[in-house]
C-alpha cells in the first residue's frame, strides 16, 4: 500500500485530541500568586510555588509591573452590566402593569362574550354580518 493509499478495512481512529485552552487569569488571582511570591524566602520555594501554578517567572515581572501601575486594583473592583434600577420604584411599577394587565384581560373577556352573544343573534335572526354593517343593503 501507498502513502497516498487509505486503508478501508480498518475504522478511523475515534482518539480526539484536545486543543490548548489558554489559561486567563483574574486580578485576584494574580494578587494572590503575587502575594504568595512575595512571602517565598526560602532557596526553592519560587520554583515551587511556579510549578504549582503552572505559570512562568516572567508572568510574576509582568503582574508585578501592572500592580505597582495599579492595573490590577483597577480590573478587580470594575463590575461590568447595566446597573440595577431603584428596586422599590421597579417593584412598584410591576405592580401597576400588573393589574393593568388582569383589568384588561376582564375587559377583553367580557369583549369576547359580547361578540359570541351577537354571533348567535345573528343568526337566530338569520341576519348575516355582512348586512349588518351595511345597513341592511349588500
Amino acid at each position: 500500500m501507498t502513502r497516498n493509499e487509505i486503508d478501508h478495512t480498518k475504522p478511523p481512529d475515534p482518539e480526539v485530541v484536545p486543543v490548548a485552552m489558554r489559561r486567563r487569569f483574574t486580578a485576584q488571582e494574580k494578587l494572590r500568586i503575587l502575594e504568595e511570591a512575595d512571602q517565598c524566602s526560602e532557596p526553592g520555594e519560587m520554583g515551587a510555588l511556579l510549578r504549582r501554578e503552572g505559570i512562568y517567572a516572567s508572568y510574576l515581572s509582568r503582574w508585578r509591573r501592572a500592580r505597582e501601575r495599579g492595573q490590577l486594583q483597577a480590573l478587580s473592583s470594575k463590575n461590568r452590566g447595566p446597573k440595577p434600577a431603584n428596586d422599590k420604584a421597579l417593584m412598584e411599577e410591576v405592580a401597576r402593569l400588573r393589574e393593568e394587565k388582569e383589568r384588561l384581560q376582564g375587559r377583553l373577556a367580557q369583549a369576547e362574550a359580547i361578540i359570541e352573544i351577537q354571533k348567535k343573534l345573528s343568526q337566530l335572526l338569520g341576519l348575516s354580518p355582512a348586512t349588518d354593517r351595511n345597513n341592511g343593503r349588500k
